[in-house]
């Protein structure tokens, strides 16, 4: 019995992830596949780093005087010339502490990771975290 509803559970999770993935391609511009990465970048860290990733957006000029955001578009730059991947990561992830995105148990934007993980698995959570730090390699300046 035990197994069966597991069974179920899990098609109707699959189920409904191919739905969500159907629809999402669907209703992107034709010619155009949907980027998980900068969809997480603009639902997530635009409102502070801005949508070109120089710490310009909207809630940028809330932080203290003493607090400067990092210009994301320079990460690779400031570690000579090589994107720091593994940082970036944990930094998303909230195993390194950032004053600025809150507690490290539950930075606020990695809560709703933490939740999510309730109703999808580690691995989707996984894969939205890298490919947003796939997305603001894309960023660094050339």
């Amino acid at each position: 019995m035990h197994s069966t509803l597991v069974k179920a559970f899990a098609i109707s999770v699959l189920a409904v992830g191919a739905a969500t993935m159907a629809h999402a391609q669907q209703s992107a511009p034709a010619g155009r596949s949907v980027n998980v990465g900068e969809s997480e970048y603009g639902g997530h860290c635009a409102v502070c780093h801005g949508l070109s990733g120089k710490s310009d957006g909207p809630l940028a000029g809330m932080y203290a005087k003493d607090t400067v955001l990092p210009d994301l578009t320079e990460l690779s730059k400031k570690n000579n010339g090589v994107f720091p991947f593994a940082r970036v990561y944990e930094t998303i992830d909230g195993t390194v502490l950032v004053r600025g995105h809150g507690p490290k148990d539950m930075p606020i934007w990695g809560r709703e990771y933490k939740i999510e993980m309730d109703y999808v698995s580690e691995e989707i959570v996984r894969a939205k975290i890298l490919a947003l730090t796939e997305y603001v390699y894309r960023l660094q300046a050339k």
